[in-house]
């Protein structure tokens, strides 16, 4: 295990996949650690104290939290591994991909998730949300095979693990992401040829299954 290096992660969570792709890039051998997020591990609540919240990545016996700090942490940390840095070094141009990931995590995220944990109006208001959220992401994207120009990297590596959750939030709101934003699933489609991606997603039906089974249990149907 390389630098004792493990990721208490959920497979479902497209907050983990970001830290999976970022290892991946970097070709980091680590260890895996599942998490049963309603029976947190004593190791996830010394590691994470404040949020209680996976992903953690341990390196070193060392604790880090929350997505984007871990795949910045990740870049930075093995900046020699013979492979393209995820962010620019160019600091307006980082700022900017800082920017868009955290978009994607305010407006992307709040919006999908509402797309399946509300009823009726609610979820309209929710779909509008998220599509109009993803077309400013697909305008960003322009005619760039990538978000990071020609190389793929941070924003890239923040808005493709929602790509998993996509037939979930088109099952649940009743309407097709490639219709509203074709380029970006070409963008989707791209990204899935790396297999630091493919590899690293949770497979999307498999995915909605566990959530029909959560919103059973949880009382959200």
């Amino acid at each position: 295990m390389a630098d004792g290096v493990v990721l208490l992660d959920s497979l479902c969570s497209m907050f983990g996949m970001r830290a999976r792709i970022a290892l991946a890039e970097k070709g980091i051998e680590y260890e895996y650690k599942e998490e049963n997020l309603e029976d947190k591990s004593a190791l996830l609540l010394e590691m994470n104290p404040v949020h209680k919240k996976i992903p953690v990545l341990i390196h070193n016996g060392k604790p880090v939290c929350e997505s984007l700090i871990i795949v910045q942490y990740i870049d930075e940390v093995w900046k020699d591994n013979n492979s393209p840095s995820l962010l620019p070094s160019d600091p307006y141009q980082k700022a900017q991909a800082r920017f868009w990931a955290d978009f994607v995590d305010k407006k992307v995220y709040d919006a999908g998730k509402r797309l399946w944990t509300t009823k009726g109006d609610e979820i309209e208001t929710a779909k509008k949300d998220f599509i109009k959220a993803l077309k400013l992401m697909e305008a960003e994207l322009g005619e760039k095979p990538y978000f990071g120009g020609e190389n793929f990297g941070f924003v890239d590596v923040a808005l493709i693990t929602f790509s998993s959750w996509f037939y979930t939030y088109e099952t649940c709101g009743n309407f097709s992401v490639e219709e509203h934003c074709p380029k970006l699933m070409e963008w989707v489609k791209r990204c899935m040829e790396k297999e630091s991606v493919s590899k690293s997603l949770a497979d999307p039906k498999k995915l909605y299954d566990s959530i029909l089974f959560f919103k059973k249990k949880h009382g959200f149907e």
